[in-house]
Parts: C-alpha cells; sequence; structure tokens
C-alpha cells in the first residue's frame, strides 16, 4: 500500500506542480463548492493509477486543484464507500495520497438521518465526535510507521481548532449550524426505525454511511479533520418517512449554498 500511494502522489505532482495545503472531500451535500473552486487541474479518477472510480449517482469522480480564497487545495469530486464494494483500505486511499502531497488540514461533507428530536430537514450539523460502526476498520492490517503509529489516539477525533472556527463563520455569516455525534454504518440501506432508535440510543445524533474511515485515517497521519453533515432525513418517532436517494441528493442541494460558503470561510480564516 506504501508503495502505491508514493506512485499515485508522484504522479500527481507530476502532472500538476501543486503543493496542496487543504485537503476537500465534496460529499453529498458541498458538491456544488466546485463552482467556487479557481480550477487549475481536473483529473478523473479513471486517470489516476491506484485509485479506485466512484459508482454513486451525483459523485462527479474527480480529483481537482486549485484554489479558494486564494488558498491551494485538492478537492474529491465524489469519495469512495464501503458499500460500493471496495475494502476500507481503498476508500481511504486518496486521504493518504492527500497527505503525501502536503496537506495540512482535511475537511469533509457528507449527507445524513438525523435521529435527534431537535433537528430538522436541512440542518447542517457540525461533528464532534463519531462512533464507528461499520464492520472493518481502515487501519486494519499491516501498519507502516510512515503514515502513523500502530495504535492512534483518538481523544479529539475532530478538531476542535476548526469546529471553534466553524462556530465563529457560521455566525459571523448568519448561518444555523447544529453540532454532534455522527454514527457510520456500512450502508446502502436506510435506516429501520428500529434501527434509527437504536442510533439514538447508544449516543448518536446523525447517521450516515461515509466520513469516519477518512476522520480515521486522518488522525493516523496527525492531519486536523473537520467534517459537517446536511440533515437530508429524519430518524424521529412521528417523523420517519419513506426516502430516497433523489430526495436526498435534492435537500442536500438546498443547504449547499449556505455549508458551501462556511467551508470557503474557514478556509480564507486558517491562512489569514
Amino acid at each position: 500500500m506504501l508503495q502505491q500511494i508514493q506512485e499515485t502522489a508522484s504522479y500527481l505532482k507530476t502532472k500538476t506542480n501543486e503543493n496542496p495545503k487543504v485537503g476537500i472531500v465534496l460529499g453529498t451535500g458541498l458538491g456544488g463548492l466546485v463552482d467556487d473552486i479557481e480550477i487549475t487541474h481536473k483529473i478523473p479518477y479513471t486517470e489516476i493509477p491506484n485509485f479506485p472510480v466512484s459508482t454513486v449517482k451525483g459523485h462527479g469522480g474527480n480529483l481537482i486543484f486549485g484554489k479558494i480564497k486564494g488558498v491551494d487545495i485538492v478537492a474529491m469530486q465524489g469519495r469512495f464507500h464501503y458499500y460500493e464494494g471496495y475494502t476500507m483500505q481503498q476508500t481511504v486511499f486518496p486521504i493518504r495520497v492527500m497527505k503525501f502531497l502536503g496537506i495540512e488540514y482535511l475537511l469533509l461533507s457528507n449527507a445524513s438521518g438525523g435521529v435527534n428530536p431537535d433537528f430538522e430537514i436541512g440542518d447542517i450539523m457540525l461533528i464532534n465526535d463519531h462512533i464507528n460502526l461499520m464492520p472493518d476498520n481502515p487501519l486494519r492490517g499491516q501498519n507502516f510507521e510512515e503514515l502513523g503509529p500502530r495504535f492512534p489516539d483518538m481523544s479529539e477525533p475532530y478538531s476542535k481548532m476548526l469546529l471553534d472556527l466553524a462556530h465563529i463563520k457560521a455566525k459571523e455569516l448568519n448561518i444555523n449550524v447544529k453540532e454532534g455525534v455522527y454514527v457510520a454504518l456500512p450502508g446502502p440501506t436506510y435506516e429501520t426505525p428500529s434501527e434509527y432508535k437504536y442510533v439514538r440510543i447508544v449516543g448518536g445524533d446523525a447517521v450516515g454511511m461515509s466520513t469516519v474511515p477518512e476522520a480515521i485515517v486522518a488522525n493516523h497521519m496527525s492531519i486536523p479533520c473537520f467534517a459537517a453533515s446536511v440533515i437530508t432525513d429524519l430518524g424521529v418517532p412521528g417523523k420517519i418517512v419513506e426516502i430516497s436517494h433523489e430526495e436526498v441528493q435534492e435537500i442536500a442541494a438546498a443547504a449547499e449554498p449556505k455549508l458551501s460558503h462556511l467551508i470557503q470561510e474557514m478556509i480564507y480564516g486558517l491562512y489569514n
């Protein structure tokens, strides 16, 4: 794996000659941010050595280099999910490569189901912790000290500094945000009413099918990590309705401008 990471990073450096400071995963809820990137290079995943290919509708499938607010960034236009049939190591491979490209921060986004009764559809939840209920861990198997320690600390999986910055910028932008715990399940089915209840009982505020593997490897590699969810459906008794992927995309798109603006201002705040 280490050799593949180095090979992919070397290829990208040769193709772009870029030195990104911030890595971004444009998941559901943040795809429109691509319109605000001063793009210098857009490389399809299919052209990148060792990269998986995104198979989910709404995930573009490009690695984008450019600038946001004058800051060099690299962004995944679409992520990889465990439920697509990839191994955990494959789903986080791009995050490993970003580290070798030089990123100093990782910003993640997703769509999720809210189980906190105080949440409403369209809310933005800043993730302050997670519970991993996926059946695998991206660090399982051989550990490479060049990437991080065998047993990484997870006492602050989401950077308190980045969380504080997000709250400050949200207040300045008059964007209402919530904060809570994200629970990761493997998917691809949406949750049953009893599963929503279970997620709430164990301490979750929202539930989804991504993000946690990426946050784990970010911590493994000592990259400060930030993540936000767009609440696209509710797993709250009395508010559970039938949901489709298309509806999730529509709701996320409606909240997207707010989250996109917040991310841009956070990036500016990190370097100014």
